[in-house]
């Protein structure tokens, strides 16, 4: 098929996910192998809940189908939880494949058939029993989750919470994602389409409840953590104080990221240092974490990376933004707006939006310096493209920017690396790349809740007054000391080396956007064929820490 007919194709409804599932049935062949896959546990040490949920969630269902199958030839029993067009709001549901009248309307039901057949698909053989949504949800609980989410006020619906259960927090990062927006305030359907989250994060919760409550599970494992229904999953497991375990796809291409109890949205900030303060970093350590931040630079070694062809060199990158470098440069790097907003304690701004309009006023004080704006590339490039571009909210709020403030739109292809290496110093919000920004020993101030927050090599800042405070000491005399560089280095290798497990066997195919399993056989899911899936392995099923030792190469 040529790629005119496939942009053509894109651009008709409903075809493209029906498209997509075509080529996904075609690359996936796990299904295959788990049909004909048996393993009767008659003495289990373990059982386990895989609340997968969403069976249209390709890495989802691909990564924890075969971990199921990998659990049960460890002696775990293992169920896996799936949604039967019970919710009427999830993960699955986006704006670029259901609009938000059909959304506000009917909900995701249009893509529920699919949802459905593939989750069924895919676990056949590899689990011991299959679960669904509205087999643990009462008729009366489907009425109390319709009235509730109708009758609670607009204004109060983020703050809301049933049984202790943050619902509403999850609820509207559901919704922001379906928009892929930082807020709801000039959407038609908005309200409507909250109310739509809400009322499956309350029918999560009751389904949850009643599963736990009806059977004994000595952990739940899920991906993300966060949104509808994962974020109330992982709240329901904290409640009843069961184990939880979640994971998310990482940066390195065949890895993938778990964390104990929570997200690691959160676990990556509240993780004691001692698990990498203390590591023997020797010559070699240092030698491989320098050799992948460099190769990021041009995401050589990532199935997550946003430039084609980064611009690097200064001259040029000069005659883009029209400025001179004759000033100290202070870079500003963001993050999408809609992503996973959730609440921390931590933050001294609002948002992220009170933070970057903050800082320019700030700096249009400041004429001695120049302030760069890198807008996240993956606004445009991510796997769901923002609706809320950065430059058009800044746009909106200032006719004129000031003469030292020069924004790098994601469309560019301005290196970031690049433009870090000429700054002072960076100040960012919540983006991963303070870890790389840190590792080159540039002092990096951090306003929001990166992971580097508490690390003891940022510049943390917990207020206002605070932030400005530092501002008003730039431009730094010199760049970070050579100790904490250091301590920035070994965090970098804790980070990418040792948090990022590898299963090789998961590919993705960056053309078509699709994951798919190279396994040819079962037998190699058993223990000592593959160390990062030892290690996922233990760590669901004994608790262990999901750290990966490099010593191990397969």
């Amino acid at each position: 098929m040529t790629s005119k007919i496939k942009k053509i194709i894109k651009k008709i409804p409903y075809f493209n996910i029906f498209y997509s599932r075509i080529r996904a049935y075609k690359s996936v062949h796990w299904r295959k192998l788990n049909k004909n896959i048996y393993y009767p546990n008659s003495n289990p040490t373990n059982n386990v809940l895989m609340a997968t949920s969403l069976g249209d969630y390709e890495m989802g269902s691909l990564l924890e189908s075969t971990l199921s199958a990998a659990l049960r030839l460890r002696n775990s029993t293992v169920d896996v939880l799936l949604c039967d067009s019970a919710l009427s709001g999830c993960q699955m549901s986006k704006i670029e494949s259901i609009s938000p009248e059909i959304m506000a309307k009917e909900g995701p039901i249009s893509r529920c058939d699919s949802c459905i057949n593939y989750g069924k698909n895919i676990f056949e053989g590899a689990v011991d029993n299959k679960l669904y949504y509205s087999e643990f949800i009462t008729s009366d609980e489907y009425k109390l989750a319709q009235e509730l989410s109708k009758k609670i006020p607009y204004e109060d619906i983020k703050s809301y919470k049933y049984d202790d259960l943050s619902i509403g927090e999850h609820a509207y990062a559901g919704a922001l994602r379906y928009y892929a927006r930082g807020d709801l305030n000039k959407e038609i359907y908005g309200e409507h389409i909250l109310r739509r989250y809400l009322e499956s994060a309350l029918l999560t919760a009751f389904c949850l409840n009643r599963i736990l409550e009806k059977n004994t599970y000595d952990v739940v494992c899920f991906h993300h953590g966060i949104y509808v229904p994962q974020g109330i999953i992982t709240q329901v497991c904290q409640k009843k104080n069961i184990r939880s375990v979640t994971w998310n796809p990482a940066y390195k291409s065949n890895t993938f990221i778990f964390s104990h109890y929570d997200s690691y949205h959160h676990t990556m900030i509240s993780e004691d240092i001692d698990r990498w303060k203390n590591i023997k970093f020797d010559s070699s350590k240092e030698k491989n974490i320098k050799e992948y931040l460099k190769s990021r630079r041009q995401g050589t070694n990532d199935w997550i990376w946003f430039h084609d062809t980064p611009e690097e060199n200064a001259e040029k990158i000069k005659d883009e933004l029209g400025c001179s470098f004759n000033k100290p440069a202070i870079g500003l790097f963001t993050n999408v707006m809609w992503d996973a907003q959730l609440h921390y304690e931590s933050n001294a701004f609002d948002n992220m939006l009170d933070w970057v309009f903050s800082s320019i006023d700030y700096f249009s004080k400041r004429p001695d310096l120049e302030l760069f704006i890198r807008i996240h590339p993956a606004e445009l490039r991510g796997a769901i493209p923002s609706r809320q571009p950065l430059l058009s909210e800044i746009e909106n709020k200032y006719q004129t920017l000031p003469n030292n403030v020069f924004i790098i739109p994601p469309e560019s292809q301005i290196s970031t690396y690049a433009l870090m290496d000429m700054c002072n110093a960076v100040a960012i919000y919540n983006t991963k790349t303070g870890i790389e920004v840190a590792s080159e020993g540039i002092p990096t101030i951090v306003a929001g809740e990166a992971w580097i927050r508490g690390k003891g090599f940022a510049i943390d800042v917990n207020s206002k007054n605070e932030y400005f405070k530092i501002l008003s000491e730039l431009p730094l005399k010199s760049k970070m000391p050579k100790d904490k560089q250091i301590h920035a280095l070994k965090y970098a290798y804790h980070f990418f080396m040792r948090r990022m497990i590898p299963i090789p066997f998961i590919k993705f195919d960056s053309k078509t956007g699709l994951y798919s399993s190279s396994l040819k056989s079962a037998e190699k899911l058993k223990p000592g064929n593959f160390h990062g899936l030892d290690v996922i392995c233990d760590g669901i099923i004994k608790g262990t820490p999901f750290e990966f030792d490099e010593e191990f190469s397969n």
